[in-house]
């Protein structure tokens, strides 16, 4: 669906055609899934926080001013729902050393990560993703396998382009020292502590 074709469904909506709200269920859904399953991990939580997803942004339609893609506000009415989820729950991510991540130097980075295509290295991938934190999962769900922009993953999330860049790039050089077995990563609880 194009951006204005997608105004005009969400205008015929608020003027009472609902049954067309079905569309953005149908085009969004599963990639909207994929993302909150990025953050919650578990499925059953990630169906249930897609349904209230849908359920809030058709409840909210009206306040949708057009500013941005409608795909991009329904991205962070999700994001926002998981993040908020996932913060309920006791989970460990990967934790690194600031100086550790720093000292890789970039070129090295991107020499590893420039072969793609090598099937060992996507599965690796996938696993190791999954011991990020919420947000550095999301970064690389929806630049990497959802094809979203910078500008738009920046929307999404709530912060600069600058940010989003910064971020992956940091989480490249995390999935880095992971894969390459380094003993840098300690696991580290989502919740906060008082230092």
């Amino acid at each position: 669906m194009k951006f204005e074709i997608e105004s005009d469904i969400v205008n015929r909506i608020i003027a009472g055609e609902i049954n067309l709200f079905a569309l953005f269920v149908d085009k969004y859904g599963t990639a909207i899934f994929r993302m909150v399953k990025q953050i919650v991990s578990c499925d059953e939580d990630a169906e249930e926080i897609v349904q209230d997803v849908f359920l809030k942004s058709f409840k909210k339609l009206k306040s949708f001013k057009g500013e941005s893609k409608f795909s991009t506000w329904l991205y962070r009415i999700a994001y926002n729902s998981a993040v908020s989820a996932s913060r309920k729950k006791k989970k460990q991510y990967l934790f690194f050393n600031e100086a550790d991540v720093t000292n890789i130097p970039d070129e090295t980075v991107d020499l590893f990560f420039e072969n793609d295509s090598n099937a060992e290295l996507v599965s690796k991938l996938r696993e190791k993703i999954e011991q990020l934190n919420p947000e550095e999962k999301v970064l690389l769900t929806l630049y990497y396998f959802e094809g979203k922009s910078i500008n738009e993953v920046a929307s999404i999330v709530g912060i600069s382009e600058t940010n989003v860049k910064i971020k992956m790039y940091r989480t490249r050089k995390k999935l880095y020292l992971q894969l390459n077995n380094q003993n840098y990563g300690k696991k580290q609880s989502n919740t906060k502590s008082d230092d």
